[in-house]
C-alpha cells in the first residue's frame, strides 16, 4: 500500500493516537496528523512515530480532513480515526477493490452481512439508519452507512470534488457530490472497535440536524 496516505484528524488523542501509529507500523503506507497547534499534549504524544504533523488552519473535522487530503501526494487516502476504532486489516481489502473497475471511493459500511459496531448506541444507529435512507431515496446513494467516515478514494477524484463542510457534515457532502458526478463508488464490509479513550466528539442532535440541513442543500442545488 506504499501509493496510499491516511490521513488522520485528531483532537486530544494523546492515549489512542500512540495505539494507532503503533498498530500501523506494520504497513507501508504514509501518515498525514492533523491537529489543532495547541494541542500539545497529542502532539507531544506521537513525537516518536514516523508521521507528517499538519497543523489545522481553521477548526472543524471536515475542516481538518479537507486540508489533509489536500495535501496527499499518493494517488489514494484514507480516512481514518486517531481513536483506535478502525482496524487497519480493513485497509488492505479496500485498497484492493479501489483499483478495480475505476472505482473511486469505497465507503465501509457497519451494517451490512457480518459487519457490527462496539461504539454505536441506539441513537446513533437511528440516526444512520435515516439519513442513509434519505441519500438512497433523494439522491439514489446505494452506500449503506453513510455517517461513518471510514472511507478510501481517490486523491485527485476528492480535490476535484470541491468539498466545502468544515463540520461533521462533510460526511454526507462526500458521497453525494461524489455519486451527482456520477463517479463509482463501492462498499466494504468493517467491524468498527471500541474507542481506546477520549469522548465521541458527534453531538447526535446538533450534528444530526445539521446533517439533515446539508442534505436538504445538497438536494436542491445541482
Amino acid at each position: 500500500m506504499e501509493n496510499l496516505t491516511l490521513v488522520i484528524p485528531a483532537k486530544n488523542e494523546k492515549e489512542s493516537l500512540p495505539i494507532v501509529l503503533e498498530e500501523l507500523k506494520k504497513y507501508k503506507l504514509q501518515k498525514i496528523i492533523v491537529l489543532e497547534k495547541t494541542d500539545t499534549q497529542t502532539i507531544n504524544a506521537i513525537k516518536n512515530f514516523s508521521c507528517k504533523i499538519l497543523y489545522q488552519n481553521n477548526k472543524g473535522y471536515g475542516d481538518a480532513l479537507i486540508q489533509g487530503i489536500n495535501s496527499v501526494s499518493t494517488k489514494y487516502f484514507s480516512i481514518f480515526n486517531a481513536d483506535g476504532s478502525f482496524n487497519p486489516s480493513e485497509l488492505e481489502n479496500m485498497y484492493k477493490t479501489i483499483q478495480k473497475d475505476e472505482i473511486k471511493f469505497i465507503f465501509a459500511s457497519r451494517y451490512e452481512t457480518g459487519c457490527s459496531s462496539d461504539d454505536d448506541t441506539f441513537v446513533t444507529y437511528f440516526g444512520n439508519f435515516l439519513f442513509t435512507k434519505l441519500g438512497r431515496i433523494f439522491f439514489g446513494l446505494k452506500i449503506t452507512d453513510i455517517l461513518y467516515t471510514f472511507v478510501m478514494g481517490s486523491t485527485e477524484s476528492f480535490k476535484n470534488l470541491n468539498i466545502q463542510n468544515k463540520d461533521f457534515t462533510f460526511c454526507v457532502e462526500l458521497p453525494i457530490k461524489a455519486n451527482k458526478q456520477k463517479i463509482l463508488i463501492s462498499t466494504s464490509k468493517s467491524n468498527e472497535r471500541a474507542r481506546i479513550g477520549g469522548k465521541k466528539k458527534v453531538n447526535a442532535l446538533k450534528d444530526g440536524f445539521l446533517i439533515l440541513i446539508s442534505m436538504l442543500r445538497l438536494f436542491l442545488t445541482k
